[in-house]
This record gives C-alpha cells, structure tokens and sequence, in this order.
C-alpha cells in the first residue's frame, strides 16, 4: 500500500476534452448547480488554483489486538475513503444501472459506480477519533503546472 502515499492527481486527456478545465474565458462554467441556480463548484482555470477538501471516515475493526492497532486501521480506512471522494469530485463517477422487469413489475435493480484516478499530493490536515470512527479533512491543491507534469 506504500502507492497510496505516493498517489497524484493526474487528469486524463479526455477529462480536458469533457470540459473539465476552463479556457482563458473570464467566465466560471460550473460542474454542479445549487437549487438556487448558484455555481457551487468552480472549474480549475489556467491563471489559479483549484482547493478540493473533503472529509474521508473509516471505522475501527471490532476485534483488535489493541486500541493503537484500531485506531490504525481506522485512520488507514479513512484515508482511503478520502482518496475516493477527491477521485470522484476530480473525475467524476461512472453509473451503471441495470432493472429487470416482468409483467409490468419490477423484479431486480441494480447499480454499480466506479472511478478511476490516479492522486498524489493530497494532505491530511486534520484527525479526529471518537467512539471507533476516525475522520481525517484532507485537500489537495490542483493547478495547471500539477497535471501537465
């Protein structure tokens, strides 16, 4: 698992086709749009920087061999849910669906979500662990320099 510590951000070619950074129009195209119409996710433009902080959990094992072991595993979970959700706002998630039907009901439905990303640079900036689940804030900072490495 020592990829994980050395994992980066690095966007695709199709993501720069699909829209996913700006031109050098001063205007913000956004990713996602509040209830209120309001661009609540900015996209990352060539003069700046893009901040992604997300807040991974993880849950202590029930048995451990002691409470340094599970608080650990906990954070180890934790951090790894925090590379998925920076994945997953930085790429997107891909859904698939699938629903049986017969005679005009609804027999089985499934859903399968993925994400494929590649993060390096993302940094733990805060642990919290409280009755066996640990949260850790993480960010990562994304600007054009990064991703064209």
């Amino acid at each position: 698992m020592r990829i994980s510590a050395a994992l980066a951000l690095i966007l695709s070619v199709s993501a720069l086709h699909a829209g996913f950074f700006s031109s050098d129009e001063p205007t913000v195209k956004c990713v996602y749009s509040g209830t209120d119409g309001h661009c609540v996710e900015p996209v990352l433009k060539s003069d700046s920087e893009l901040v992604i902080t997300v807040v991974g959990q993880g849950v202590a094992p029930s048995v451990t061999a002691s409470p340094a072991q599970a608080y650990a595993l906990a954070k180890r979970a934790a951090i790894a849910d925090g590379y998925r959700q920076i994945a997953e706002k930085a790429k997107g998630v891909h859904v698939e669906g699938h629903d049986t039907i017969k005679n005009l009901m609804l027999v089985q439905s499934s859903t399968r979500t993925s994400v494929e990303a590649l993060v390096r640079g993302a940094n733990v900036t805060n642990t919290t662990f409280k009755e066996g689940l640990c949260e850790v804030e993480m960010e990562i900072a994304l600007s054009y320099s990064r991703l064209l490495r």
